[in-house]
Formats: structure tokens, C-alpha cells, sequence
């Protein structure tokens, strides 16, 4: 009885807090702020794809695409670059921490209900590999459902079964804001690369993470 209403209490305050979190991504009553951060850039190209395609600028088309489709939802919008530059002013060493730095603070300052981190994988070993792959941080109940919601969205577009997945990177910890990388797919295979490559394609891969993002925050 008292394990039963410890557990209760605990659900009670778990919510409790998912729900202040949310209103404190709110900018006014009603609307939700997301960041959609598109990954690399400037001097950081990222993976390369089997025909030269750099990572850096499919991140950037892709995450454009989908703060579109955020804006005209009602939802308010902040791009971490919304050009080829990366973020870490001169170029020169320490480039890449000051660059991560600069997406941390621009999150922070934003306090989105969502942080979506737009990249590409790559795994030449297996060039058959394919499908877009979502990752979120193991200690954030609210990562993993956004993951989750995400992946089975982009599963829908890709024919794949795939799972979300924990991983331990910088994007996903910087900050106690619910966040995911989305490695829309693999640059690594030729088929795969031309797709992400074609802005009909785009489109409909920045619907799926926009779909998925709806579903979690509903």
C-alpha cells in the first residue's frame, strides 16, 4: 500500500514537472518554441557521401524544410545556422568546442519544448545500409518518447523497422532540454544519398520528424 502510493506520488511529480518544462518552452500562451539544429558546417563538412555530397548541407536544406513546417503550425522557430557557416567565429584552434558551445547557448536561451539536431550517417563498411536513425539521451524519459514517436515515423517513410536508440553524445546532454539527433540516413549508400539529395524527398522526411514531433508534444 505504501510502495503503491509512493509510486503514485512519484508519477504525480514526474508529470508535474514534464508539464512546467513544457509551459516554460511556451514564448506566449498556446506556442511552443523548437530548435532545430542543422549539424556542422563551415569548416566541419561532416560525412562526405559516395559522390562527394557533404553532410553539412543536407543538414541545413533538411533542417530549413522542417522549420517551415514548424512556423506555418504555429510553433515559434530557432535555427541554431541558417547558412553554410559554422558557429565558431575565427577559424582556429578549439574551433569545433566553440562551435558546440554556441548551439548549447543558443538552446538554452530559447528554451524550446524540443531540440531536434539534424545530421546524416555513414557506414562505408556496409554501404547497404539505410533509413533514418534517432537517438536520444538515456536519462531523459521525454528524449526517448520524442525518439521514439520520431522513428516510427521515419520507419513509415523508409520501409525499415528500426529502433530509436541511446547514445552519448554532446547535443543530447549539453542541456536538461528534451532533445534528439536525427541521422536522416546514410550518405554511405549511393541510393540513399541521392534521395537526401532531392528536395521532394526532403520534404517528405522533414514531414515524418515533424509528424513524429507533433505526436510527442500532443
Amino acid at each position: 500500500m505504501v510502495v503503491a502510493a509512493a509510486a503514485a506520488l512519484a508519477a504525480v511529480i514526474a508529470l508535474s514537472a514534464c508539464f512546467a518544462r513544457i509551459s516554460s518552452a511556451m514564448s506566449s500562451p498556446g506556442i511552443f518554441t523548437v530548435v532545430i539544429d542543422a549539424g556542422h558546417g563551415g569548416a566541419d563538412p561532416g560525412v562526405i557521401g559516395v559522390s562527394g555530397t557533404k553532410e553539412s548541407e543536407i543538414n541545413l536544406a533538411v533542417a530549413k524544410v522542417l522549420g517551415e513546417k514548424f512556423r506555418n503550425a504555429g510553433f515559434r522557430v530557432v535555427l541554431t545556422r541558417e547558412d553554410e557557416s559554422g558557429l565558431y567565429g575565427v577559424l582556429s584552434s578549439g574551433f569545433k568546442r566553440r562551435d558546440m558551445q554556441k548551439r548549447k547557448e543558443i538552446i538554452e536561451s530559447a528554451a524550446p519544448a524540443a531540440v531536434i539536431s539534424v545530421h546524416q550517417n555513414s557506414f562505408p563498411a556496409q554501404p547497404s545500409r539505410r533509413g533514418g536513425q534517432v537517438f536520444y539521451n538515456v536519462l531523459s524519459a521525454e528524449g526517448r518518447a520524442l525518439a521514439e514517436q520520431i522513428q516510427a515515423n521515419l520507419n513509415v517513410l523508409s520501409g525499415k523497422a528500426l529502433s530509436a536508440l541511446a547514445g552519448d553524445y554532446f547535443m543530447l546532454n549539453c542541456t536538461a532540454f528534451t532533445s534528439v539527433i536525427v541521422e536522416c540516413g546514410f550518405l554511405s549508400n549511393a541510393e540513399e544519398e541521392r534521395l537526401l539529395a532531392d528536395g521532394d524527398y526532403r520534404e517528405k522526411l522533414a514531414g515524418a520528424v515533424f509528424m513524429g514531433t507533433l505526436a510527442f508534444l500532443s
